[in-house]
């Protein structure tokens, strides 16, 4: 898929809300509201379709959210609502704004290879995850996968995003 249509996921449908169409809605953006930001929310992957983001709500444990269905037209139905659990939230890669500088979007860092000071490969970024502290890189190098905390400064020394290139204070023994 080109750069410029590329999706990222932000989020995912976790449940149905009420009686009324209404989903439930499970945010990775943060803060956690910054999904609201998107008018219009892909909902699936290949078989998913272009909604519209007809109302929502904050609470304390995530999102609500009315949609619309395929046909355009708000989802009123909770058994209709209930199709969409499950279902990934994502947005063209282009909607999202430039991240900060030195601030990454992790949708940008999968698939980058990292190496190490020493320039010895330490495999390709396969996913990202949180440990409750920082930003962590899960990497394969097709027989091992190593977790390598993305703490700027004295763990990943440098990301170059046109090169795809991450250098980190690593050892491959590690």
């Amino acid at each position: 898929m080109p750069e410029s249509s590329r999706r990222v996921t932000l989020g995912r449908v976790a449940g149905v809300f009420g009686v009324k169409g209404w989903v439930k809605v499970v945010s990775n953006t943060r803060p956690v509201d910054n999904l609201l930001k998107y008018p219009q929310w892909w909902l699936g992957a290949d078989e998913g379709y272009l909604a519209t983001l007809i109302d929502a709500k904050a609470q304390v444990n995530g999102i609500i959210a009315q949609v619309s269905g395929r046909d355009g037209q708000p989802i009123t139905d909770r058994d209709i609502a209930a199709r969409l659990v499950g279902r990934d939230i994502s947005v063209d890669r282009s909607e999202l704004p430039p991240a900060a500088p030195g601030s990454y979007y992790w949708a940008d860092l999968i698939g980058m290879r990292v190496v190490s000071k020493e320039n010895e490969a330490l495999g390709t970024v396969t996913a990202m995850m949180e440990n409750g502290v920082q930003d962590v890189l899960v990497l394969n190098d097709g027989t091992v996968e190593r977790l390598i905390p993305f703490v700027q400064g004295p763990i990943i020394l440098s990301v170059d995003i046109d090169a795809r290139r991450i250098v980190a204070d690593w050892s491959p023994d590690y």
